[in-house]
């Protein structure tokens, strides 16, 4: 998501990867774009084979989740998760009784006794847990699905890595390139009166994973700069596994930053909030780009490595 009051923009680009230049252009990217559909992997309501019946006695009558403790009753024997008591103002939707205090407990207990299968089983876990152990598994599950990586605009699609790769080259119409260097040239007219701006992502496919450059103008604190980071697509362990460096300069100057690439599990918005990336002031991004602080013109190079 772009920064607040910020608008989208194609980069400029040029890689070293393909060999081959790029119209150097600045274009607003389309906020309206076409749906995707994501990818839910699971097998089965909650990620749950329901054989006997009893998960569905689990289902709150009102909002269809299950149920945890403290499971209420009205004396009638209607349950409800203590979610929806509180919405339903204490009257049982399904008959209209007072619902008082009741707690169901053969059904906790009953549930207590259950061992059920992560609702990520079908993308690859197939641990099996206590039916209360469930929701706090999938809360950090490794398989769980990844939020789309675009910055350009909101995006609520999910999915597993090759859904969001196919997402991203299809809806979003980000640049897709293989190779582990870069070389990229951002432009922007008039770069005075930017405050905030997004530059179009880049996805790189290399050593077979894939990974996000970004690049945006912001106001860090009361200084305006320009941030450029890597993120990668997948779990921060794996992440952990590659490191990656950037370069920007000119007149025999340059800043340089070498770090870990974040993985898509932290936002767009929390990297560049915890500043974890090259970070260059506008003068000075200015002063590389030269032509009198008339025209951004930000030649960013890098490169990504496997840790050994």
């Amino acid at each position: 998501m772009a920064p607040p009051g910020g608008s989208a923009f194609k980069e400029a680009l040029e890689s070293n990867s393909t060999g081959l230049d790029y119209e150097v252009k600045m274009a607003k990217v389309e906020a309206n774009n076409k749906p995707a559909k994501a990818s839910s992997g699971f097998t089965g309501k909650y990620g749950i084979h329901n054989s006997n019946g009893v998960y569905e006695l689990l289902e709150c009558l009102v909002c269809t989740d299950l149920m945890y403790p403290p499971i209420h009753q009205c004396p009638n024997g209607h349950t409800l998760c203590s979610s929806c008591k509180l919405r339903v103002q204490n009257t049982c939707p399904t008959c209209r009784y007072e619902l008082g205090n009741i707690r169901c407990l053969a059904l906790e207990k009953v549930a207590e006794s259950l061992e059920v299968s992560c609702r990520y089983q079908s993308l690859g876990c197939h641990d099996i847990f206590p039916y209360y152990s469930k929701v706090k598994h999938e809360q950090h599950c490794r398989f769980r699905s990844y939020n789309c990586p675009y910055a350009g605009a909101e995006c609520s699609v999910t999915g597993d890595i090759p859904t969001l790769v196919d997402h991203l080259k299809d809806d979003h119409k980000v640049d897709m390139h293989s190779g582990c260097t870069f070389n990229h040239r951002y432009v922007k007219s008039n770069p005075q009166e930017v405050e905030n701006a997004t530059w179009m992502l880049t996805v790189f496919n290399c050593f077979g994973r894939q990974f996000c450059l970004h690049f945006e103008a912001f106001q860090l604190g009361t200084a305006p700069v320009y941030m450029a980071f890597l993120r990668f697509m997948g779990d921060e362990n794996e992440a952990k596994k590659f490191s990656y460096s950037l370069e920007v300069g000119a007149h025999s100057r340059k800043l340089t930053w070498q770090g870990i690439p974040r993985s898509i599990r932290d936002s767009h918005r929390k990297v560049r909030d915890s500043q974890d990336g090259l970070i260059i002031p506008r003068n000075m991004a200015l002063y590389f780009s030269g032509s009198d602080k008339e025209e951004l013109k930000l030649r960013v190079t890098g490169r990504i490595w496997r840790e050994e």
